[in-house]
C-alpha cells in the first residue's frame, strides 16, 4: 500500500484560515517566550553587572522598551512583572493556538468520516464482499483518529519547532554570533538523524496498524457469530485464535517501541551534547571577557528552549509516519470507484412500470475461472409470479443480485420494461424493486422504524396493512409496546420467522413494481406460509413477483416455475406440468413428500 504525504497537506488545506491563525498564534507565543528570558539578561548586563563598554545598543533598546536603565535600577520588581506579563501573553496565544487547531481538525475529520461513510454506501458490492468488516471499521475509526491526533497536535508542533528555532536566531546573533554558532552546531545532525529514523519507522507503523485491523476483525466476527461459537462449543478455539493475533500485534508493538526507545535515547544524548557545547563555549568566552554573564544565561535558556522542540521533530516525524499509514488506508477506501449510475442514468417512472423482466444470454462469474450462470434466457411478464428452484449453488440468488445490479453480467443483457438495466440510474432501479433476502437484516430500532425503512413517509394504516398481509401484525400486537417495541441488533430478540415476516412487510410497504422473495418463507411454519401466500395472491398482478424457495409447496401457485441446475435453466413450466414429467423438479418434489410422509407417520 502506498502512502502519500501530500494528502496530509491537501487535507489541511480544507481549513487554511484556522490553521494559519493557529500557526500565527504559535509564532507569537514563541517570540514572547524568547523575550521573557531576554529581560533578565539585559537587566543583569545593563543594570546590575555592567562591565567593559557597558550595555550594547541592542540591550539599551530592550531596556528602553521596559522603562529605561535608571527606572529598572530603582524598580527591579518591574522587570519581574514584565517577565510575568510576557509569559502570560505567550500562554494566551498558546491557548488560542490549541483552540483554533482543534476546531480546524474536528471540521476536517468530520468531513473525512462523512466521505468514508458515503463512499462505503456507494462502492461496488464486490469490494464489500472481498473486504473484512473489522478492517473497514478500523479504517473508519482508528485510522481516522490517528490522522486527527496528528492534525490537532503535531501539525502545530511542526510550526512550533520551526518558530522556536527561527524566531530567536536574529536575537541570538545580535547578542553573540559566536555563541549562536555554538548553539546550533549539532542541529543539522539531529534533524538528519530524525529523517533517517522516520524512514525506518514508517514500515513498522504499517505492520502494527494492519495487525490491529486483523485483531479488530477477529473481535467483530466473534461478537457477530457468538451464538454459532457457543452452539459448537468453540470458545476455547476462538480464544486461541484471538491470542495468536493478539500475540502478533504485541510482538510488532514491542519491535516498534524498541526502535522508538533507540531513537529517543540517541536523540537525547545528542541534545545534551549540544547543551554541553553551549556551556563549554560560554565559559571560555566568559573567561576571555568576550561574553557578559547575562548573555551567557540567556543562551543557556534559549538553547534549552529550541533544542528540545527540534528533538521533538523525531516524535513529530513518528506521528507523521503513523498518519501517513492511516491516510493511505483511508485513501484506499476513498479511492474505490463508486457504482456507476448507468450510461444515461435514466430515471424510472414507478407508476408507469409494467414490471416485465428479460434475461438475454446472461452469463456471470464471481471469479473468472468459476462461472455461476451460463447463457440464461428468461422472460417474465409484468404482474406475473415466477418461481426459481434448484439445488443450492445453482445460481438462483445470483440472478436476483444481477437484477438488483449488485453486479453486472459478464455477457448478455437484462431488461426491465425493455430498458437495459445498465442504462438505468441504480437508485431509481432499486427504488422500484423490493427484495427480501435469505438473511433478513433488522436494525436495533423499533418495529415501526424497521418497517418504515420501506417507505419513510408511510402512514400508520399502510404499515398495519402490510404487516397484516405478512402475517406479523398479530404477533406485534402481543408485545407490550406493540409497534414501538425495540428489537435487538440484527433483530436478535425476534424469532427467525418473525424477522422474515417483518422483512416481507417492509418490502411490501414500498409497493414495488417487482417483488423478490429470496427464500423468505423458510423460517415460517406451513400454516403461516399459506396465509402469506394467500394474501400475496390477492395482490396478484399488482406487481411482478419472483419467489426463490427450496420448499416446493411455496412455489405451487406460481404462474411459472424455472428450474436451474449448475447455472443453467434445465426446465420450466407450471407446477402441475413439472410434477407430471420426469426431471429434477419431480425428483425434488418426491424427496420432499417422502420426507413429509415419513414425518407424518412417525410424528405425534
Amino acid at each position: 500500500m502506498s502512502t502519500r504525504p501530500a494528502r496530509i497537506t491537501r487535507v489541511m488545506l480544507g481549513e487554511p484560515r484556522l490553521y494559519g491563525a493557529a500557526i500565527g498564534a504559535m509564532v507569537l507565543s514563541s517570540l514572547l517566550l524568547y523575550l521573557a528570558p531576554l529581560v533578565p539578561q539585559v537587566v543583569i548586563d545593563g543594570v546590575l553587572l555592567p562591565s567593559g563598554e557597558g550595555p550594547s545598543g541592542f540591550e539599551r533598546f530592550i531596556l528602553s522598551l521596559i522603562g529605561g536603565a535608571e527606572f529598572i535600577g530603582n524598580n527591579l520588581w518591574w522587570a519581574a512583572v514584565v517577565v510575568l506579563l510576557l509569559t502570560a501573553a505567550a500562554g494566551v496565544f498558546s491557548y488560542f493556538r490549541g483552540v483554533w487547531a482543534a476546531l480546524a481538525t474536528e471540521r476536517i475529520v468530520q468531513r473525512m468520516r462523512d466521505d468514508l461513510y458515503r463512499r462505503l454506501q456507494r462502492v461496488p458490492v464486490g469490494f464489500i464482499d472481498k473486504s473484512e468488516t473489522g478492517d473497514l471499521i478500523q479504517r473508519c475509526t482508528s485510522d481516522v483518529d490517528t490522522v486527527r491526533l496528528f492534525l490537532s497536535a503535531q501539525v502545530v508542533e511542526v510550526a512550533r519547532a520551526v518558530a522556536m528555532l527561527i524566531v530567536p536566531l536574529p536575537i541570538m546573533l545580535l547578542v553573540s554570533p559566536l555563541m549562536t554558532l555554538a548553539s546550533v552546531v549539532l542541529l543539522p545532525p539531529i534533524v538528519i538523524f530524525a529523517v533517517v529514523y522516520f524512514k525506518r519507522i514508517r514500515s513498522a507503523f504499517l505492520d502494527v496498524d494492519e495487525a490491529e485491523a486483523a485483531l479488530t476483525s477477529t473481535v467483530q466476527e466473534n461478537v457477530t457469530g457468538i451464538r454459532v461459537v457457543r452452539a459448537f462449543a468453540q470458545q476455547q478455539q476462538e480464544c486461541e485464535h484471538f491470542d495468536e493475533r493478539n500475540g502478533r500485534h504485541r510482538d510488532l508493538d514491542n519491535h516498534l517501541y524498541r526502535v522508538l526507545a533507540w531513537f529517543w535515547s540517541t536523540s537525547d544524548l545528542m541534545c545534551m551534547v549540544q547543551k554541553m557545547i553551549v556551556v563549554g563555549t560560554g565559559l571560555v568566552l566568559l573567561g576571555m571577557g568576550k561574553l557578559e554573564v547575562g548573555a551567557f544565561f540567556f543562551f543557556l535558556t534559549a538553547v534549552g528552549m529550541f533544542v528540545w522542540p527540534i528533538r521533538q521533530m523525531g516524535r513529530i516525524l513518528a506521528e507523521l509516519g503513523k498518519a501517513q499509514v492511516a491516510m493511505g488506508r483511508i485513501d484506499y477506501v476513498l479511492g474505490q470507484p463508486e457504482e456507476s449510475d448507468g450510461e444515461s442514468g435514466q430515471v424510472l417512472d414507478g407508476a408507469a412500470l409494467d414490471g416485465a423482466i428479460s434475461f438475454r444470454g446472461v452469463s456471470f462469474a464471481h471469479v473468472e475461472s468459476m462461472p455461476v450462470l451460463h447463457d440464461i434466457d428468461l422472460e417474465i411478464k409484468g404482474g406475473q409470479t415466477v418461481a426459481l428452484v434448484g439445488p443450492s449453488g445453482c445460481g438462483k440468488s445470483t440472478i436476483i443480485n444481477l437484477l438488483m445490479r449488485f453486479y453486472d453480467p459478464d455477457e448478455g443483457e437484462i431488461l426491465l420494461d425493455g430498458v437495459d438495466l445498465r442504462s438505468i440510474d441504480r437508485a431509481s432501479l432499486r427504488s422500484n424493486l423490493s427484495v427480501v433476502l435469505q438473511e433478513p437484516f433488522l436494525y436495533s430500532r423499533s418495529l415501526h422504524d424497521n418497517l418504515a425503512m420501506g417507505r419513510r413517509d408511510a402512514e400508520e394504516s399502510e404499515i398495519v396493512e402490510v404487516a397484516t398481509v405478512a402475517a406479523i401484525h398479530d404477533s406485534i400486537m402481543q408485545f407490550d409496546e406493540g409497534y414501538a417495541t425495540v428489537v435487538g441488533e440484527r433483530g436478535v430478540t425476534l424469532s427467525g420467522g418473525q424477522r422474515q415476516r417483518l422483512s416481507i412487510a417492509r418490502a411490501l410497504l414500498r409497493d414495488p413494481a417487482v417483488l423478490v422473495l429470496d427464500d423468505a418463507l423458510s423460517a415460517v411454519d406451513t400454516r403461516t406460509e399459506r396465509a402469506i401466500l394467500g394474501a400475496l395472491k390477492e395482490r396478484h398482478h399488482r406487481h411482478t413477483t419472483i419467489i426463490i424457495a427450496h420448499r416446493l409447496t411455496t412455489v405451487m401457485q406460481a404462474d411459472e416455475v424455472i428450474v436451474l441446475d449448475e447455472g443453467r435453466i434445465i426446465d420450466r413450466g407450471p407446477h402441475e406440468d413439472l410434477v407430471r414429467r420426469d426431471g429434477l423438479y419431480r425428483r425434488l418434489w418426491d424427496i420432499q413428500h417422502e420426507g413429509m410422509d415419513a414425518l407424518g407417520e412417525g410424528g405425534t
